[in-house]
């Protein structure tokens, strides 16, 4: 694979549950990439992820991509996509063929959004990645041999992704809604906001439930639970309670030294759009993680989820692939 790649191309893409991003870069390190975006999700149905509204979005993404670059054919692709562990089904049905007709892409690569962001935040060292966005996993590796992967969480909207974004924003509109209806526990200025953002709240059922975008939805409330923390016991409150369950997930990912053989496993990146919401989420986190995982050290994320997908189409392209290799989170066809 390695022969004949120095004008090659390689295709990132990252699909979750607040759209979906394309990148196309050269092999070339440090060489710009061109990128494509979309903020509708990638649909989801009985088969698992709807791998032909992917490829309805991504062929002409991608050719759009390399007419504007001009440059080599694209010669890898990795996909990550929320859900891929569970859900992928019908992506790894479907993709290899199409991608090899309408791109000519022989070398791919299927891995789960948390494995892409791992790439992008650690690129191929050993640690802990914790990825919340809309949703949130924690993903570890030791990269000894047979070690293969640590996940925690990253059970969706209904049964996990606790401390991601749909997971606060839920748990805000929950107590917006006890003070409209004068239960205890509710809180007036979520109510104040709820209602700011999405209007009178006896009609939020009816604006949520019949959406199919529901967890991006609820995480979009997200920025609006820390905007009232400061001022708010019940928003401080539900931040500090997701602050908790992300240092879990990262403790869970992230083993202490006696069970971690490998050398410099301790490092943990945060990566993901939830960050952004700043003091009044990661002031409560800092403590979480010091209390919970105080032998780590939390470094800088080097990168996100697409940069992740780029970096682990080249390695397959140059046979330079480190991390696990796993028939659920990391599959590879080359």
């Amino acid at each position: 694979m390695g022969a004949g790649t120095d004008s090659a191309q390689v295709l990132g893409v990252d699909s979750g549950g607040s759209g979906i991003r394309v990148a196309l870069a050269p092999l070339e390190a440090g060489a710009p990439a061109l990128t494509w975006s979309s903020l509708s999700p990638v649909g989801t149905g009985e088969r698992g992820i709807d791998a032909r509204d992917l490829l309805a979005r991504l062929l002409p993404a991608a050719r759009e991509l390399l007419r504007q670059s001009g440059a080599g054919p694209c010669r890898a692709v990795c996909v990550g996509a929320a859900g891929m562990a569970g859900l992928g089904g019908e992506l790894r049905a479907v993709l290899p063929g199409a991608l090899r007709a309408e791109l000519g892409v022989r070398h791919l690569v299927l891995a789960s959004d948390a494995v892409t962001a791992y790439a992008g935040a650690l690129g191929q060292r050993p640690g802990a990645v914790v990825a919340a966005g809309t949703g949130l996993v924690a993903l570890g590796t030791d990269l000894l041999p047979g070690s293969g992967w640590r996940k925690a969480d990253g059970w969706g909207h209904l049964l996990g992704d606790c401390g991601g974004g749909a997971w606060i924003g839920r748990a805000g509109l929950e107590a917006a809604l006890r003070a409209h209806d004068g239960r205890r526990g509710g809180s007036a200025a979520l109510l104040a906001r709820a209602e700011a953002v999405f209007g009178p709240a006896a009609g939020l059922p009816g604006r949520l439930y019949p959406r199919t975008d529901r967890p991006a939805f609820l995480a979009s409330f997200a920025p609006e639970v820390a905007r009232c923390a400061a001022g708010c016991p019940v928003a401080g409150g539900i931040l500090r309670a997701a602050a908790r369950r992300i240092a879990e997930a990262a403790a869970a990912a992230c083993p202490p030294p006696a069970e971690r053989p490998g050398p410099d496993t301790g490092q943990v990146a945060l990566t993901g759009g939830l960050f952004e919401l700043g003091a009044p989420l990661l002031d409560p986190l800092q403590e979480e993680l010091q209390k919970q995982l105080p032998y780590a050290r939390l470094v800088n994320s080097a990168g996100g989820p697409l940069d992740g997908a780029v970096r682990l189409a080249a390695a397959l392209l140059t046979d330079s692939l480190l991390l696990p290799v796993d028939s659920a989170l990391l599959t590879v066809i080359a």
